[in-house]
């Protein structure tokens, strides 16, 4: 059983790193939170260390730029992995072949495809028609509102072609403000669902996690073994990866969850421990909201 706790600081003790989502976290798509801003200032004034580890798309230097814009200060974090970094090594090393068929929202994507440089040899990637693609490069649908139902036909023709997706955002969902938009999850779950083959670098998949671990030891004041702990609201992205790396994990769930665990300041025990059973997940420690 979850332990619902008040604050952050009540266990932040027991951890010398945290492994930290941003969006329904941090920041809400839209501006940050102040409370969980706070709370990562006052862990890294007592310590601790702090990595935003998002299944965002982007590169981790524009993802820093983002969310300063958002209000997320750089004393609360001390590095950043991202799935965008983590898919765009596996691009560049030719996963999915040099020409590809792009899916995503451009200009805002297109930081996917600067130049890598940690990559000996890079492949040349071109972005194609799909008639032409070698590959799939997803890193969200072309209109985040739509019905993901609408690419049936293109990935039809792809399956058919035996192109591989590269999804390099596994999230389902994400709430920008009020409104909830489908992400690059949910077109690479139904590719999947139609036969085609996905491939995942963001959470709960190992990739990310490698990266970042390797983002936390090269840290200066990095400890040799450090007690992790990760801290997020997708119960199918967080809470799970969190799991899977056998480390502990501190689910928010005033975020994805909010009203499936009646989260307002705090959850209701009863809803949140349904909520958790009917996804057959565990987490170590439960918050509302991060503070």
């Amino acid at each position: 059983m979850t332990q619902i706790i008040e604050t952050f600081a009540d266990i932040s003790g027991q951890y010398d790193a945290a492994f930290v989502d941003l969006w329904g976290c941090m920041h809400n798509g839209v501006h940050a939170l102040p409370d969980a801003v706070a709370a990562m200032q006052k862990y890294r004034a007592g310590g601790g260390l702090v990595v935003l580890v998002t299944n965002s798309p982007r590169p981790w230097d524009s993802v820093a730029h983002q969310i300063e814009g958002f209000g997320v200060p750089q004393d609360a974090w001390d590095a950043i992995a991202t799935s965008g970094d983590s898919a765009r090594a596996a691009m560049y090393r030719g996963i999915v072949g040099e020409k590809i068929w792009f899916m995503g929202e451009s200009p805002r994507d297109d930081d996917f495809f600067k130049p890598l440089k940690i990559i000996d040899d890079p492949v040349n990637i071109q972005k194609v028609p799909l008639e032409q693609a070698e590959g799939i490069v997803c890193c969200g649908p072309f209109d985040p509102l739509a019905d993901v139902d609408v690419n049936r036909p293109e990935f039809l023709y792809a399956k058919q072609k035996g192109l591989k997706l590269l999804c390099a955002n596994p999230d389902i969902v994400v709430d920008r403000g009020k409104v909830r938009e489908w992400c690059a999850g949910a077109l690479a779950a139904l590719y999947t669902e139609m036969g085609g083959e996905s491939l995942y670098f963001g959470k709960p998949h190992p990739p990310i996690y490698d990266l970042a671990r390797r983002r936390l030891a090269a840290l200066p004041n990095a400890p040799a073994d450090p007690r992790i702990i990760g801290i997020g609201d997708g119960i199918g992205t967080d809470i799970l990866g969190a799991v899977q790396e056998d480390i502990d994990a501190l689910f928010i769930s005033g975020g994805l969850a909010a009203s499936e665990t009646k989260t307002f300041t705090r959850p209701d025990p009863a809803a949140l421990e349904a909520y958790l059973q009917s996804h057959q997940m565990s987490a170590t420690f439960t918050i509302g909201h991060l503070r």
